[in-house]
């Protein structure tokens, strides 16, 4: 395959199909970024080996897919099918998704002697300790768990959770919700007499820091945080 082209292969009981496709439009794709399929296809073609040129048989196609028509076939093909991604694309998805776990394991995660998130620096020095390997496609959360057990014997790392009560001045309130909302699980909210609001938010210890900061941000500092 070249820089122009590669290859997106699905097998089905045993009978190979393989699409032509353009590298980068191809990954939009197949990422969701784009629904346009015929844009991505060098060729309107459903081949059984496309580096020889030969063609899927329409009896195998009606057999596999229901249909014999390319452009319906490839749809199925490019969501049930690997995508040869070149050496830059999987650098950059690669990247992209090591650092997404980092992020995670920075939120999720904290240093049980000191309770404060590792810094994310140091986070990644011990991946590379490890040797950890990142798989580009498949969710930074679903790959967590496995570079998490990888790190523990370099990096201590403890899952610890906390609860805060939380209230707000009525004149931020409202405003305020949305940070309280995408910073943990809400287990109580009231809304006072005096249109302040008061509620039992559990965390992430290793986000304490970052919510006190967003909430400090909306509320001008006025907001008041006591753990349970």
């Amino acid at each position: 395959m070249t820089d122009k082209f590669t290859v997106v292969r699905l097998t089905v009981e045993g009978d190979k199909f393989e699409l032509l496709v353009k590298p980068d439009p191809a990954l939009d794709y197949k990422l969701g970024k784009r629904t346009d399929i015929s844009n991505i296809l060098v060729a309107e073609e459903i081949f059984s080996d496309a580096n020889k040129g030969s063609r899927a048989s329409s009896e195998k196609l009606m057999k596999h897919f229901k249909t014999a028509d390319a452009i319906e076939v490839a749809k199925q093909i490019m969501s049930r099918g690997e995508l040869n991604l070149n050496t830059e694309q999987r650098r950059r998805m690669v990247e992209e998704k090591r650092k997404q776990i980092v992020q995670y394991i920075n939120k999720s995660f904290v240093d049980p002697k000191s309770h404060l998130p590792h810094p994310i620096i140091r986070i990644e020095a011990a991946m590379d300790e490890a040797r950890v390997t990142i798989d580009p496609f498949k969710r930074a959360e679903d790959q967590a768990k496995g570079v998490i057990d990888s790190l523990r014997t370099i990096l201590p790392l403890k899952s610890e959770t906390l609860k805060l009560i939380v209230r707000i001045p009525p004149q931020f309130a409202s405003q305020s919700y949305s940070v309280i909302k995408t910073s943990g699980d809400l287990k109580s909210e009231e809304w006072l007499s005096d249109g302040s609001l008061r509620v039992l938010l559990e965390m992430n210890a290793g986000m304490r820091a970052n919510f006190i900061d967003r909430l400090g941000s909306v509320t001008k500092g006025s907001a008041e945080v006591k753990e349970t």
